[in-house]
């Protein structure tokens, strides 16, 4: 069985008093990327999000991400947090950088931008804390729908999550978000394959099969069993369409 971050709620994630509580006391500390730095995560970025893209990087905190993707090339990132003190101390480190813009919003109502107004969404553990906090299925929902209407037809969101196949396509693949989504599964950083493993050092570039019913299949075996898996979540071109979508329920 995958373990889903939803189990641990010893913090309330998705509060905004706690991440301004934790910003402040880590204030002198260096800057931190959840799960993944941008060096593993570039060939995923590079293949879906052209350099030109207008993206929208949720849950920034004081990660570096946006930072090596504009030193990567990229031209417009829009970061928002949740966390007042987070984005005031990424504002005036980045104040002089045209490509990186920080405001304070919480994912869960983006009414602030317009339909349509990314190429891009990419989300590095934030839907996880929302999973984490109260009336976590409400607030997936919410942050979902808001990301599908923020996104333009053919753009990506770009998800990496903890959270594995039978606990996030059920929030992923509801017909209303009209995406088409690809999994991959990456170790986490600094794992070793054990001696004499068959698994190919670049196989983690590839696609990973999932079954009719948006599972792996049964017989996949996880070289990491903390391994983090990214969900590439690409909006249909065409009108909404539900004919050969699986109709997954708000769980409550």
């Amino acid at each position: 069985m995958y373990r889903d971050v939803s189990a641990c709620n010893t913090y309330n994630y998705g509060d905004a008093l706690y991440w301004d509580a934790r910003y402040i006391q880590e204030a002198n500390c260096c800057s931190f990327d959840w799960y993944q730095r941008y060096s593993a995560l570039r060939p995923f970025v590079q293949k879906y999000i052209p350099t030109s893209s207008r993206v929208l990087m949720v849950g920034c905190g004081n990660a570096l991400m946006s930072e090596d993707m504009v030193m990567d090339g990229y031209e417009d990132i829009m970061n928002i947090d949740i966390s007042s003190v987070a984005i005031d101390m990424m504002r005036r480190k980045y104040e002089r950088v045209p490509q990186m813009k920080y405001m304070q919003m919480d994912v869960r109502d983006m009414s602030f931008f317009p339909d349509d107004s990314f190429h891009s969404v990419i989300d590095k553990g934030t839907l996880d804390s929302l999973m984490c906090g109260n009336n976590a299925a409400i607030s997936a929902a919410q942050m979902l729908g808001e990301v599908s209407r923020l996104l333009k037809p053919g753009g990506v969101y770009l998800l990496i999550t903890y959270g594995d196949p039978t606990v996030r396509i059920p929030h992923l693949n509801r017909p209303v978000y009209n995406w088409k989504i690809e999994l991959y599964i990456i170790p986490r950083p600094g794992f070793q394959r054990p001696v004499g493993s068959a698994s190919s050092a670049n196989s983690f570039l590839e696609p990973v099969p999932i079954t009719e019913k948006g599972l792996l299949p049964a017989d996949y075996v996880l070289d990491d069993p903390d391994s983090h898996f990214i969900y590439i979540c690409k909006k249909a071109e065409e009108q909404f369409d539900v004919s050969n979508k699986f109709l997954y329920p708000l769980i409550l």
